[in-house]
């Protein structure tokens, strides 16, 4: 038996942030406070969504100062600027951060206390202020899921908190937000997208409901990785990413993620790299790790991504999925921990730290093959290279 959660609404499409008041209007929403990054209040784009609400008679606030991979202090940054007027819902604006900063926001503004005291394996359920997702990337497909992940500054720990209360009411899904990503953001979402149906659909949590959106996601995301960045503008690869993303959000919220997500929030945390870059590091050579104890599920990940045929032995089929993950870093130009900059000596010191941290996310223990943490270590020296 699995228990399937999903946004109460979803709208889906080309000009799908052009339905925003109107799916504002079915909840009765009419007073958002909008959550953005800097990036974006500075692009029109805020400035669109503004005039958007304003022309169907509603008056937003906006906050532009949502950061990458955002904190404990932005989250209450963020919170006091909520907490100043009387706002009935959320809204996220961005990528994964804006997103997942309104899906903190909306817990702490409804019920207070710190978001320290919520990191897994604690579950946030306490109904809160409703959450409304815009994203503007196709890639975390957290407008779709009941996680959102907050670092905490004081330890450079990347806390995973979960529950129903960070699951979006409304998501407002609209490829064309995505065209004017660059190329290096494209990829890296791209693979981190990759990177949730691919570990939704081994996790040891997977079910059939999980199973085909993860299966689905894999279909839309791989032929078209390589496209979005190749030719920017190809409205229908834009769109498969953006599809494809959330399905893969809907598969790992319904399911979970596994060891490539538990290694790449450590590094994300003790070195500052973006999510997906830091799964794309990661993915080629965890999923080397893990296939023998999972060749059947990986097999059928190769198949669904159209990389071998259902008639090839499993075997084959893993063995092409392995390097059809690393030929796709070397082609989007993924580094290693190595080639990014980081300093050998500091990750080589930090090794302990970063395995234990991994192994407190609860990830790891979802995935196929379980590691421990001379395993995590080991991965995180191979990955290095």
């Amino acid at each position: 038996m699995a228990a399937i959660y999903l946004p109460r609404a979803m709208r889906v499409g080309a000009g799908a942030l052009d339905q925003l008041p109107a799916a504002l209007d079915q909840f009765g929403l009419r007073r958002p406070a909008i959550l953005t990054d800097r990036f974006l209040a500075g692009s029109g784009l805020l400035d669109r969504v503004l005039a958007v609400l304003r022309e169907n008679g509603i008056e937003a606030r906006a906050y532009g100062d949502v950061i990458p991979d955002p904190t404990v202090a932005s989250v209450d940054a963020a919170v006091a600027f909520v907490a100043e007027s009387r706002h009935d819902c959320i809204i996220g604006l961005g990528g994964g951060s804006p997103i997942d900063t309104a899906k903190a926001v909306s817990v702490l503004v409804s019920h207070g206390g710190s978001m320290q005291e919520r990191k897994a394996p604690h579950q946030e359920n306490a109904p809160s202020l409703p959450i409304i997702a815009i994203p503007t990337t196709a890639g975390t497909g957290s407008e779709a899921t009941r996680f959102t992940i907050i670092t905490d500054e004081a330890t450079d720990e990347k806390m995973l908190c979960t529950g129903l209360a960070y699951l979006p009411t409304l998501a407002i899904v609209d490829y064309e937000l995505t065209l004017t990503k660059p190329v290096r953001l494209s990829a890296d979402t791209g693979i981190d997208a990759l990177t949730h149906a691919i570990e939704a659909y081994v996790s040891k949590l997977a079910n059939p409901f999980s199973d085909g959106m993860a299966l689905a996601a894999m279909g839309s995301i791989w032929p078209n990785l390589r496209r979005v960045c190749e030719q920017p503008d190809d409205h229908r690869a834009r769109e498969a990413m953006m599809v494809g993303s959330l399905q893969a959000g809907i598969a790992f919220s319904n399911s979970s993620v596994a060891l490539v997500h538990g290694m790449s929030r450590p590094i994300g945390a003790q070195f500052h790299v973006a999510h997906g870059l830091s799964n794309a590091m990661l993915l080629p050579v965890v999923t080397a790790w893990s296939a023998p104890a999972a060749m059947t599920r990986y097999a059928e990940c190769a198949h669904a991504m159209g990389i071998a045929e259902p008639s090839e032995g499993e075997q084959s089929s893993v063995a092409r999925l392995i390097r059809a993950l690393q030929d796709v870093n070397r082609d989007l130009n993924v580094p290693t921990p190595s080639s990014y900059g980081i300093n050998e000596g500091v990750w080589t010191d930090l090794l302990p730290v970063m395995a234990e941290q991994a192994l407190a996310s609860g990830s790891p223990g979802n995935n196929p093959r379980i590691p421990d943490t001379a395993d995590i270590i080991e991965l995180y020296r191979q990955a290095w290279a």
